[in-house]
């Protein structure tokens, strides 16, 4: 009897025993498998709401280049796409028939002279003659009258000289602006008509419009006191780029607003260098002149429930938790929040990519990284305010 109860204590002891070291082991395997998740507190930032519009960039100055006279091409003066300045000499057209019709011209302005001083002198002695009554006063006025047809003849000759001295100047071809030359439509030795033949095509390039339409709610609701002596300013990427990297300014607001489509014409200016070119897609940001602070969070963080927008907080425990939100405006990697956190939250950086609310975690705090990214655009400064760290 004794033996039995002496080996029943030991094996309720031995049990006892082996619960106890098991407890921990079993806490410790736990811990071991919570997943690492990178972890980071929500940065507070002053942002300017952005509305982007699409457009095509237009140069200031551009010119079909036609001649102003007939010929035949002697030579081409330029290399194909080559910037040009206003006056340089493009084409050079056969200029000897001009030549000769100016010496022409020359030669009969001489001749006219020489019949104009005749007359002259004939009038004067007209006028000596009739005092003496010598001569008719019908002679004398036949003389007088032979000096204004000489007079206008001359003055005649000399305005066909001037023309003829246009045209030979025209056999050069210049450039009437500063900007990019583009092809040679025409080649040596071919025939062209003055006002019809187009020979190529100049375009401005230092600087370029964007044209664009503002929806009349939206202009009025943001920017409504904005006028073109503002220079409100404005970014811009081109197609293939990420960044916004030009900027620019308004400097045309239209003064109606378009009854049949509901909008307003609106005209960025981007004075730059020749990286902008003419007929290039492109987008516009235009901020609102309020700044606000707001939320930032990595867009990532961002999950999607049904309808619903939703980011995981740390709570306690490091348990994750259902956080409903309102996302605003995105600025490149990162999203404002509206509603639903506020300064102090930590947040899963990478949302409910491989987590859920509810679960423990082990996590790895890291710092939001912002540089780089534009939130606000001052309307005075001349360039983008980079938001720190």
């Amino acid at each position: 009897m004794n033996k039995h109860l002496i080996a029943t204590a030991i094996l309720g002891a031995s049990l006892a025993l082996s619960g106890c070291a098991e407890e921990p082991s079993q806490q410790t395997s736990q811990q071991q498998h919570l997943q690492p998740i990178d972890v980071a507190q929500v940065i507070i930032k002053p942002v300017q709401n952005w509305h982007t519009f699409t457009t095509r960039l237009e140069a200031p100055e551009e010119v079909a280049l036609m001649p102003r006279v007939a010929g035949v091409i002697d030579h081409i003066a330029f290399k194909e796409g080559d910037n040009v300045k206003q006056g340089d000499l493009l084409f050079k057209l056969d200029a000897r028939p001009y030549a000769a019709v100016v010496t022409s011209l020359e030669a009969q302005v001489q001749s006219a002279k020489a019949a104009l001083s005749q007359a002259q002198s004939e009038a004067r002695r007209a006028v000596r003659l009739t005092q003496r009554k010598a001569i008719s006063t019908e002679q004398a006025e036949s003389r007088t009258s032979m000096l204004h047809q000489r007079e206008a003849q001359l003055a005649a000759l000399k305005a066909q000289l001037v023309s003829a001295k246009l045209d030979l100047e025209f056999t050069d071809i210049r450039s009437p602006i500063d900007g990019v030359i583009s092809l040679a439509n025409i080649t040596k030795g071919n025939n062209v008509l003055a006002g019809q033949t187009v020979l190529t095509s100049i375009v401005s390039n230092q600087t370029m419009y964007a044209y664009f339409d503002v929806d009349e709610r939206t202009w009025n609701s943001a920017f409504n006191d904005v006028t073109a002596n503002d220079k409100q300013q404005v970014v811009m990427q081109k197609v293939g780029q990420r960044a916004f990297a030009h900027i620019g300014y308004i400097d045309f607001i239209d003064n109606q607003i378009n009854a049949a489509t509901g909008t307003l014409r609106v005209r960025a200016r981007f004075d730059e260098n020749e990286a902008l070119r003419a007929g290039s897609f492109a987008r516009i940001k235009l901020a609102a002149s309020d700044v606000t602070e707001q939320v930032i969070v990595p867009d990532r963080a961002i999950g999607t429930d049904l309808k619903n927008r939703f980011v995981l907080t740390v709570g306690d425990n490091n348990i994750l938790e259902y956080k409903l939100v309102t996302v605003g405006e995105r600025y490149g990697r990162f999203r404002t929040i509206t509603s639903g956190l506020k300064t102090g939250d930590v947040i899963a950086v990478n949302g409910p990519a491989r987590v859920g609310p509810g679960m423990p975690i082990a996590p790895n705090q890291i710092t939001l990284d912002t540089k780089g990214v534009a939130f606000t655009l001052s309307p005075t400064a001349q360039h983008i305010l980079m938001a720190k760290k």
